[in-house]
């Protein structure tokens, strides 16, 4: 089973203590979004995780506590883009706390579990191209030698976000314009060895050496963990752009306090209510289990098939 720790969320940054716990106790609980009376309590002890992918903007908190996941593989997908407070106003200096948390972490882990995410990319009059490839190229020479991929998105103008993109007058995207952003960022990564991969991205620009890739990935877990993984790819419907492998989220929409208006895992005027119901003791993350609620065991077990062995 791969953990996904969290999309909905960022767990790393406000909710460590709760992860940890719950390592320790070996199950949790997951509310269905869709269905809060349908509850599901998953293993996660070291035999069933084969890997877990945190997904962060400041995984600060969990730095020294590390060596209490001794037991199982992880790699960080960690956003840092160019943004300011009007973009994404909780998070602090990226200069003087973001940056080096990034480079604190790659030494404790590895610069191969460390996947740098600049995304999603929005433009507008402040944020425009040269904007972004001036920020980009800043980012990269900091990060050089502490990962080897970065991967990029461009907005998605969900209608949850729409009123937040319209105060930021945020303009649409064309193919030409998506197509001059990815050449410019191809240079720029290849001058700090950096890999290009997109996600959940339709467009095709592999003419610029930037192919589609899979944040919950695959290849990446199977040389990791050392075995190949013994189930399909994909977690969203048909036709999406999306390549990650299954996966098992545990994370609690509307439960991020970084306010990024981007985002659409959190409705902002709720995450205050939700913020307050977090008990770092409680099998469930920002929530209670009413009354009518049904938990019901998912089924779950380790993936490892054959181990990968080196000039097969």
């Amino acid at each position: 089973m791969i953990l996904s720790a969290s999309k909905r969320t960022d767990i790393p940054n406000y909710y460590s203590d709760w992860f940890f716990n719950r390592i320790k106790v070996g199950f949790l609980y997951v509310k269905n979004p869709m269905n809060a009376n349908q509850i599901s309590e998953i293993n996660v002890s070291k035999d069933v995780v084969d890997c877990i992918v945190f997904w962060t903007k400041n995984p600060t908190p969990m730095l020294e506590r590390l060596p209490e996941i001794d037991d199982y593989m992880y790699y960080f997908q960690y956003t840092i883009t160019g943004y300011g407070k009007d973009v994404e106003p909780g998070l602090p200096d990226k200069k003087e706390v973001l940056i080096p948390t990034f480079i604190k972490l790659a030494e404790k882990i590895g610069k191969k579990r460390m996947i740098w995410r600049y995304d999603p990319i929005l433009l507008n009059h402040k944020y425009d191209i040269n904007y972004h490839l001036h920020a980009f190229e800043e980012i990269a020479k900091k990060l050089n030698g502490y990962t080897e991929k970065v991967v990029i998105s461009f907005l998605d103008r969900y209608a949850k976000i729409n009123a937040n993109m319209n105060k930021l007058n945020v303009l649409d995207f064309t193919d030409e314009i998506m197509f001059e952003i990815a050449e410019k960022i191809a240079i720029i990564a290849r001058k700090y060895d950096l890999t290009v991969e997109t996600c959940a991205e339709k467009i095709v620009l592999q003419d610029f050496g930037i192919k589609k890739g899979s944040c919950i990935d695959k290849a990446l877990i199977e040389e990791l963990i050392g075995c190949e993984l013994n189930v399909g790819n994909g977690v969203r419907s048909p036709g999406s752009a999306c390549g990650c492998f299954a996966n098992h989220d545990i994370g609690t929409p509307d439960s991020c306090r970084t306010g990024c208006t981007y985002c659409y895992a959190t409705t902002h005027g709720k995450v205050n209510n939700c913020a307050k119901m977090y008990d770092p003791n409680s099998p469930l993350l920002c929530g209670v289990i009413g009354e009518n609620a049904k938990i019901t065991i998912r089924p779950v077990k380790s993936l490892k098939g054959k181990q990968i062995r080196l000039f097969e």
